[in-house]
């Protein structure tokens, strides 16, 4: 009976987490039939509507958004954003994170304490300030000037992150790499970023995603030439209002970059998130 009962339990589970993914997908599922349909069509009903008629589905719209030079160059913009911002956040706290928790070096403590104090600063207080700047060092309106701030205000998060998570390593595997002879980079290199992979996979996966969908920040350092898809596609809204055919698959195209990233690095991302819940 109790294995009837724990049978019935993980299949009641397993229904209800089916029935919230495909609660989840249908906004997804919704977007992407929208974005395979001409503007008449859309026009006459809704997304669900295109389930009736499958056949007048086509990828037009696709074709289309390829030769809208606006779009285009918005999407590779949001790419050479979202991958140097990312990686250098990456790297950097990779890095700083490592010297936090193993390496002893004067004012330790109170610069990882002022790392921790920038948490609490909104990105918005920054605006302004940061813009002056850029517009100083001639930044402004561009792409390396949008990458700075999302690396300068993804930092402290990322630090006090990997920090936590590789001063939770083991002292004595680290000891003993330095007893045979390894110095601090092929340590770090060679045994601490292997270990922390899962944390690394995660604040990649975080980063990107917030570096992806962000238009706050676009908005007001990039210009007509170096802004990203999010921008480029409120642009589109506010200068046509219904031109649903470059828009639906436009915004397809900026939902399923983020998914497809999330999917390739979910092993990683999970084992992360499972291993700091067990420590």
């Amino acid at each position: 009976m109790n294995a009837i009962r724990r049978g019935l339990g993980n299949g009641l589970v397993q229904a209800f987490l089916v029935v919230i993914g495909l609660v989840w997908l249908t906004p997804l599922a919704g977007l992407f039939l929208s974005s395979l349909r001409s503007a008449q069509d859309t026009a006459k009903g809704g997304w669900w509507t295109a389930l009736a008629s499958p056949g007048r589905l086509s990828f037009d719209n696709y074709t289309a958004l390829l030769k809208n030079s606006g779009m285009t160059q918005a999407f590779w913009n949001t790419v050479l954003i979202s991958v140097p911002a990312t990686t250098l956040v990456v790297v950097i706290a990779a890095l700083a994170g490592y010297a936090f928790a193993w390496l002893d070096f004067p004012l330790r403590e109170p610069l990882f304490l002022l790392v921790v104090a920038l948490l609490v600063v909104p990105v918005q207080i920054g605006l302004l300030p940061v813009a002056k700047l850029f517009g100083a060092l001639g930044l402004f309106g561009t792409i390396p000037g949008v990458v700075l701030f999302h690396v300068a205000y993804g930092l402290p998060f990322a630090v006090f992150l990997l920090r936590n998570y590789f001063a939770e390593m083991p002292k004595e595997m680290l000891e003993a790499a330095r007893m045979d002879g390894g110095s601090e980079w092929r340590i770090f290199t060679r045994l601490v970023l292997p270990v922390g992979r899962p944390a690394i996979a995660s604040l990649a996966i975080f980063q990107f995603l917030w570096v992806w969908n962000d238009m706050l920040v676009a908005l007001l350092f990039a210009d007509s030439s170096s802004q990203p898809l999010t921008v480029e596609l409120q642009s589109q809204i506010r200068q046509f209002g219904s031109n649903i055919d470059v828009l639906a698959p436009g915004a397809f195209l900026s939902l399923i970059v983020p998914v497809v990233v999330f999917f390739a690095f979910q092993r990683h991302f999970v084992q992360g998130v499972m291993a700091g819940s067990v420590k």
